[in-house]
């Protein structure tokens, strides 16, 4: 795994899902190299601890918390905002992983693990999408 990278929130879910072991420690793993996240995955996290989980709100923080205190967080600003309109116009993604893609063109990252986008899409020229769940062939 690359040192200059980034995470979308599954990524960061995944350490919490007691369902998929393999995920998890792959997540652990992940987390365990500091990674950047956006404020936007923060959001993102605290929405799906408190509202699909149904933590309660100091156990959300809590988590916040263990799993924020490993990483970088980049924050959204008006700058990123401009660029994740461009990149949603040029490849149609959904607004918030605009968002996500924007904060880490913005942290100068080369590699974004993400579940949800396309796997090895490579964005601008220099933002490469990997799917660290997928086993290697």
């Amino acid at each position: 795994m690359t040192t200059n990278f980034a995470l979308e929130t599954n990524v960061l879910l995944y350490l919490y899902d007691s369902s998929d072991q393999a995920k998890r420690h792959v997540s652990e793993s992940i987390i365990a190299l500091n990674p950047i996240i956006s404020t936007q995955v923060v959001s993102e996290f605290i929405n799906v601890t408190k509202r699909l989980m149904k933590l309660p709100k100091k156990e959300v923080l809590f988590k916040c918390n263990r799993v924020f205190d490993r990483c970088q967080i980049v924050s959204v600003d008006q700058d990123i905002l401009d660029h994740s309109y461009y990149i949603l116009k040029k490849y149609d993604f959904q607004i918030f992983d605009s968002i996500i893609i924007s904060s880490t063109l913005a942290a100068g990252c080369n590699t974004l693990y993400s579940e949800d986008l396309q796997h090895n899409q490579l964005i601008e020229g220099k933002l490469n999408i990997i799917n660290p769940f997928l086993q290697p062939q």
